[in-house]
């Protein structure tokens, strides 16, 4: 009897190590009791974890490996771009919010624009540019929660931006994408292409402008950016463009801290950023999908996706309709994300056949960074930081290396427009940074590509509540999402990745979506990262996705 039971043991034992090994996702969560710090590149995440082994805090971290990111990923983001951010304190427990998004130019108007025969808001160039939030928007988060001085941040962005930085798979790709772009102005094309094209994979590239600026930003403070030397270029590039932008543009910019909004989502609490962003689409989109159970045949099911996707589309006519800069529009957030409302909407999806409607939208773009980090108390930094298109406008600061997003490219020109361009108004802001919590488990996470957010956050937490993933597989598991149509419009059209089994595909077609198959981990998913704080046990998780460049990379010891 004892050799059964043992045998009985042994077979156990067998079957679950099997299973550990026999998975649906590739990677394994990095898992430690020190921080970590998950970006799309792997030396910003490096750098980061270095930050935390100096005895940063969570910021510290996060704004050292941005800047990072602003080297290695410039046609993504950079200091001439917009931050959002959340930062949850491990001590109080409580969520921070922070909308560093810029203003347009005081004398940029919709009159000014018509009167130079301009009737759509330009694509690129200097007449899509807003006032960069993202430096001020580092400053004001280090002041509240950094540990380390500000100067000692930027070491390694400046190091990798003076020596150099071999160019990875998937940001040379990006670079390819964006040549159009960089044919705006000769800074451009100084900068970012050497000898006329993008840099191979795996050709060094340094940029020592930007070695420069950042340099300034390390030694001045914001006020390198607002007020000062890079400031002066900024101004001087722009009137050499016939742009609007003045001193007091900049100047008299700041960022702004406010209030996280949230639902709760099946014993979870999820939290967005509120308008200028398009937050507020994910949390309506998980509304929907709670008044139904989460189908028994699997996140990947037809029926599961096809209820995903019918919600994303009633959540965005919703969010193109509303969302605003709400110190100019009024925007119904406490309205659009009651359950009552969400009832209401979820009444409107036949589970038989997809509403191929053109629905008021906006063209997904995915120029985007978005990076996660918690240190070993706890605290997470949730951070997103963009240029909008493929190196923002195309307009290169001269002398200092680094192009200005193109965000005002979201602004229309319609005067009735919730979203119609005015002075010292944001536009319509893309980039969203996320969190959840249940009892003890809370999660910093994002995925960034334009119009894809709030539908891929909405993916990532069913992953997580419904079918009780881990952070890893959550973010690798099969996506789908909305085209790039480059116009207003969304139908039935999804992308939707080859993972997918075919007989899926082929029930989702029968209900009349539209599917364009993309290959097993497609860009166009977006790249998401992912960090988790479990406070009973004071154990770190952190997760990359598989569809970008990066790593989730821990704390390294430091010697006694």
């Amino acid at each position: 009897m004892r050799h059964f039971i043992a045998l009985v043991v042994l077979l156990f034992s067998i079957s679950l190590a099997i299973g550990a090994q026999d998975r649906s996702y590739g990677r394994s969560m990095v898992v430690t009791d020190r921080g970590i710090v998950a970006t799309s590149h792997v030396l910003a995440s490096q750098s980061g974890a270095q930050i935390l082994k100096q005895g940063g805090s969570a910021i510290d971290a996060a704004i050292a490996a941005n800047a990072v990111l602003g080297v290695t990923e410039p046609m993504m983001n950079g200091i001439g771009g917009d931050l959002f951010l959340l930062y949850w304190d491990a001590r109080t427990g409580k969520l921070y919010g922070l909308n560093a998004s810029g203003w347009a130019p005081r004398n940029l108007s919709i009159d000014f624009l018509k009167n130079q025969g301009i009737t759509s808001m330009p694509e690129n160039g200097i007449a899509s540019v807003t006032v960069p939030g993202a430096v001020d928007g580092w400053s004001q988060a280090h002041q509240k929660f950094g540990r380390l001085p500000w100067k000692d941040l930027f070491f390694a962005a400046i190091f990798y931006a003076e020596r150099g930085h071999a160019v990875p798979e998937i940001v040379h790709d990006y670079w390819v994408a964006g040549q159009g772009t960089l044919q705006v102005t000769p800074e451009a094309q100084r900068i970012f292409l050497r000898n006329g094209r993008a840099p191979e994979i795996g050709d060094m590239f340094a940029n020592p402008d930007l070695a420069k600026a950042l340099r300034l930003i390390a030694d001045q403070g914001r006020d390198a950016f607002y007020r000062g030397e890079i400031a002066q270029a900024i101004l001087k590039t722009s009137a050499e463009q016939n742009g609007t932008m003045q001193a007091p543009d900049l100047a008299e910019f700041s960022s702004e801290w406010v209030e996280p909004i949230s639902i709760h989502y099946r014993g979870w609490k999820i939290y967005e950023l509120p308008p200028n962003g398009q937050g507020m689409a994910a949390l309506e989109m998980l509304n929907i999908m709670a008044t139904s159970a989460a189908s028994k045949e699997g996140p990947s099911s037809a029926a599961e996706l096809h209820k995903k996707m019918e919600a994303m589309k009633l959540a965005y006519t919703d969010l193109y309709r509303y969302d605003a800069d709400p110190r100019f529009a009024k925007v119904p957030v406490s309205g659009l994300l009651s359950e009552e409302y969400a009832r209401e909407r979820a009444a409107r999806i036949d589970p038989e056949k997809a509403n191929c409607a053109s629905v008021s939208g906006q063209p997904a773009k995915s120029d985007t960074t978005y990076l996660a980090v918690v240190d070993r108390e706890g605290n997470i930094a949730s951070m997103i930081q963009s240029n909008y298109d493929y190196f923002g406008s195309g307009v290169v600061v001269t002398g200092m290396g680094f192009p200005l997003h193109n965000r005002g490219a979201l602004f229309v020109m319609d005067a009735n427009d919730p979203d119609a361009l005015a002075p010292r108004k944001r536009p319509f802001h893309t980039i969203i940074p996320a969190f959840m919590e249940r009892g003890d488990i809370h999660i910093g996470f994002g995925i960034m590509g334009g119009s894809n957010q709030p539908l891929a956050h909405a993916q990532f937490v069913s992953n997580v509540v419904d079918y009780g993933m881990n952070i890893q597989a959550a973010l690798e598991a099969p996506r789908f999402t909305i085209p790039d149509t480059g116009t207003r419009a969304i139908g039935c059209d999804i992308l939707i990745e080859s993972r997918v089994a075919a007989d899926a595909l082929q029930q989702l077609r029968q209900k009349g979506h539209r599917l364009r198959i993309r290959k097993e981990y497609s860009a166009a998913m977006g790249r998401g990262q992912a960090v988790q704080h479990d406070a009973k046990r004071r154990i770190n998780f952190g997760a990359s996705d598989p569809r970008a460049d990066g790593s989730a990379d821990p704390e390294p010891i430091a010697p006694d």
